[in-house]
């Protein structure tokens, strides 16, 4: 069957020997449904970013500054939120190893929109830092 010598020309074949190989297509559908998910991914990094700055309850508080003693600690920070509605707010105190050496709840009634506020909590501890770990609104 072989009409070729076998020693004059490759083992193989030349490429001429072999059909052309086919068209691919479909990759416009890869890069689609890849865009796709890395839109997914991103929209919900971005509302995991949202929710986190406390602007989905409504009351957004920010630390202006802390002073530490050995018993106790006193932060002063802003507070934006509707002005008929009432909020609570939780302060936070950690010590250098970030254990919890103190907290207070803090009410804030119907008022003012923003204000800003100066708290003292005692602390078991001496505190390295101070800070809100949430604000929610009530009423």
């Amino acid at each position: 069957m072989a009409t070729r010598d076998v020693g004059n020309g490759p083992v193989l074949g030349t490429p001429d020997d072999y059909p052309d190989r086919p068209q691919r297509g479909g990759r416009l559908v890869v890069h689609v449904v890849i865009g796709v998910l890395v839109a997914i991914i991103a929209g919900g990094w971005g509302y995991v970013m949202w929710s986190m700055t406390g602007s989905s309850s409504g009351a957004v508080a920010q630390v202006v500054s802390f002073t530490v003693q050995p018993s106790q600690a006193e932060i002063v920070f802003t507070l934006d939120k509707p002005a008929d509605r009432a909020a609570v707010c939780q302060i936070r105190a950690l010590d250098a190893k970030h254990g919890e050496v103190g907290t207070k709840d803090v009410r804030i009634g119907p008022g003012e929109g923003t204000k800003q506020l100066k708290e003292r909590l005692e602390t078991s501890a001496e505190a390295a830092s101070v800070h809100i770990q949430y604000c929610n609104l009530i009423e």
